[in-house]
């Protein structure tokens, strides 16, 4: 597979749009964190009447919350407003909600796109990989733990849960630019518990909790989904560093999920994955402008509808010898003929 290659002039266009925007980021403040807050409250009181009332309004306001998350994402990547400090406030207080600690995430994505389809890296920031010799060369347990981890209760329910709720909450990179990181993570970590036993206290136990891990499971289940779609399509690509290329990793390597109009939108335009991932500091506002001023660039790239998405939860290994994901139904063919 060869490297992709862009002229300078054209990946130069899409500077333009890293210009941010005030009232487009006041506006997405706004109507992003008023009805996530109003619908919280109706959750609150709904469980006096039904569970099932307040699942379906939670289900509704994961997805606000997925909205909130990308703000914090954007500030993140020193976007969504000019003004560092301003950026630095409203990305903390976006954590706060999301209970994804805010500068420590931060620096781990920042790795994640500077190394995005690295084998050498999957262990931070992506979702992990085994490649088919890797998978093969374990023993009977190996093999079993990590088609336990690969499975459809693990990878898309049981994991979201334990990456948002237990994994954010330890420093667990030993790499030496995490150094200073690991205090900000204990206070968040702090700050936060501080929120939750005061809301808890204050509003009851049950009624608190039910009502806001209804929504942290829900988002955290939309959010994996999404990252797993953005990168763990059949055409995807990995290499090793020797052979990486930024530029190929940043197009073949995301997906173009294109969702209808009102799921782009609960979900910040980071479908538009692609380009996101050829310039981060784009805000999630000005991507669909970006896209649709450079439909060229899709030329290059793995565009999926959420129906199309579905099949890619079978994807498992990645096959060096083809470049792309297979399944391990698949394996057991390749397996069977000596071919692996």
């Amino acid at each position: 597979m060869h490297n992709i290659r862009i002229g300078k002039a054209e990946l130069k266009a899409f500077a333009q749009y890293s210009k941010t925007d005030k009232t487009k980021a006041t506006i997405q403040i706004i109507n992003s964190f008023v009805p996530f807050v109003g619908i919280w409250i109706l959750m609150y009181f709904s469980l006096d009447y039904s569970y099932w009332l307040t699942f379906g309004l939670g289900l509704i306001n994961s997805f606000f919350l997925v909205r909130i998350f990308i703000i914090q994402h954007d500030c993140g990547h020193r976007t969504f407003l000019d003004n560092s400090k301003a950026r630095t406030v409203i990305g903390y207080i976006c954590s706060l909600f999301s209970t994804i600690p805010y500068h420590y995430w931060a620096k781990s994505h920042h790795l994640h796109h500077s190394h995005n389809g690295q084998l050498e890296m999957r262990d931070i920031g992506d979702i992990n990989t085994l490649t088919v010799n890797e998978y093969k060369s374990l023993n009977r347990t190996g093999k079993f733990k990590y088609r336990l981890y690969r499975s459809f209760l693990v990878m898309f329910f049981l994991g979201p849960i334990y990456y948002v709720l237990i994994h954010n909450r330890l420093p667990s990179i030993s790499m030496d630019v995490f150094k200073n990181e690991k205090w900000r993570l204990w206070l968040n970590n702090l700050v936060l518990l501080t929120i939750f036993l005061l809301l808890g206290y204050f509003l009851g136990w049950a009624k608190f909790f039910t009502t806001h891990l209804t929504i942290i499971v829900m988002f955290s289940v939309i959010a994996i989904w999404f990252f797993y779609v953005q990168h763990q399509h059949e055409e995807a690509y990995k290499q090793w560093k020797d052979k990486w290329d930024y530029l190929t990793a940043a197009l073949r390597g995301s997906t173009y999920y294109k969702v209808p109009r009102m799921f782009n939108w609960l979900t910040g335009n980071i479908g538009i994955h692609h380009i996101h991932h050829l310039n981060p500091s784009i805000p999630n506002y000005n991507l669909k402008k970006a896209l649709h001023e450079n439909q060229w660039v899709n030329q290059y790239v793995t565009i999926l509808t959420f129906w199309e998405s579905l099949k890619l939860a079978s994807n498992k290994l990645w096959d060096e010898s083809q470049q792309r994901m297979i399944t391990f139904g698949e394996y057991k063919r390749l397996e069977k003929l000596g071919l692996v």
